[in-house]
């Protein structure tokens, strides 16, 4: 079936191209009845605007697109619902590619979006990635990018994100007050910003509180996965059969760890608390429930997007764009794998 043009709805109705352009776009000096007849014939005609077109004319593609580690990691799903949401609101079109942390995916994504002309970009960067170089492909063209979650420090545009080193040091200091003195800390891989953000965020938590850091209770996680939360709690418990805390960088290597300890009749929060990071919903199902970290997805999806489409709107017009870092609010979740400090002090008491 060939393409429905104006002219030809135009001539159907024997009025001008002009005036069916305006019709279909709801000019107040085209009548009621003119606008109806239109929109009738060009629904009666299937008619779809040429987009193409358009977006030559108002030089606006109306998409952007969208670079994220994992589509089907929960926290990233979060985040896509978000920025989905805003964009519809504004008609935006969003174009989501999967990286899997390779840095050399990421190279090829932007290029693929360079050439489909979006209008802005939004990125989480892969764990692979060793710095901002490639980066300078979008900011050189004078495209809007935002980075979120995972970030780089140098890269010179706005960020939406959240302050991981607060968010540790608060939830390594929770299980510090519940009693706990020898705390393990599952990190992630040594690049990503928020990765060692979560790492100095634990330290400086021990260090306020007076207790030593111990490298050996500090074990790094390369995928962040269920299987190394499981076998690295394992080697903790062969090699430091003392610890009695742990504070994991993201709730799948947590349930990891939760699923050794109910296997190896361990006590969960007697013998080990833990407390993961994000507050997926696995975490509120698992038994013994998982305290963790609540890291705003959702909220950080639509505020990325709020914030490229005012950066997308002031390039229009030819203004200067003030990057913006933007710091989201955490909150920790307190459950069933971990005390309170009130519940240590009894036990204490009772011995």
């Amino acid at each position: 079936m060939k393409e429905v043009t104006l002219k030809q709805i135009a001539e159907s109705l024997g009025i001008s191209i002009t005036t069916v352009s305006k019709a279909l776009k709801d000019y107040p000096d085209v009548s009621p009845k003119t606008r109806k007849l239109v929109r009738q014939k060009a629904e009666l005609l299937n008619y779809m605007p040429n987009t193409f077109a358009v977006n030559l004319r108002t030089k606006e593609s109306k998409t952007i697109g969208l670079i994220i580690p994992e589509v089907v990691h929960h926290f990233f799903s979060s985040v896509v619902n978000g920025i989905i949401e805003e964009a519809e609101k504004k008609g935006y079109l969003v174009i989501i590619l999967q990286s899997a942390e390779s840095l050399e995916m990421e190279r090829k994504q932007i290029e693929l979006l360079i050439q489909k002309r979006v209008d802005g970009i939004l990125m989480s960067l892969s764990n692979k990635t060793p710095n901002e170089k490639h980066l300078r492909l979008i900011i050189e063209r004078e495209i809007p990018l935002v980075l979120f979650d995972k970030i780089s420090k140098l890269a010179h545009c706005s960020k939406v994100i959240i302050d991981d080193q607060l968010a540790s040091f608060q939830a390594t200091e929770h299980l510090i007050q519940s009693g706990c003195r020898r705390i393990a800390h599952f990190r992630g891989p040594l690049m990503p910003q928020n990765s060692i953000d979560r790492f100095l965020g634990y330290k400086k938590a021990l260090d306020a509180n007076g207790i030593p850091y111990d490298a050996q209770l500090v074990y790094t996680c390369e995928d962040v996965s269920f299987e190394e939360g499981y076998n690295f709690a394992r080697k903790l418990f062969l090699e430091n059969p003392d610890v009695d805390g742990l504070f994991t960088v993201a709730d799948l290597v947590a349930v990891g760890a939760i699923s050794y300890c109910n296997d190896h009749q361990i006590k969960i929060p007697e013998q080990l608390s833990i407390i993961g990071f994000s507050n997926w919903f696995m975490s509120s199902v698992i038994s013994p429930k998982l305290t963790t970290i609540d890291q705003p997805g959702y909220k950080m999806g639509r505020k990325s997007f709020k914030l490229l489409f005012k950066e997308i709107k002031k390039r229009k017009k030819g203004h200067i764009i003030d990057h913006k870092t933007v710091v989201l609010p955490t909150k920790l979740i307190t459950r069933e794998t971990t005390r309170t400090s009130g519940e240590k002090r009894l036990e204490l008491l009772a011995n």
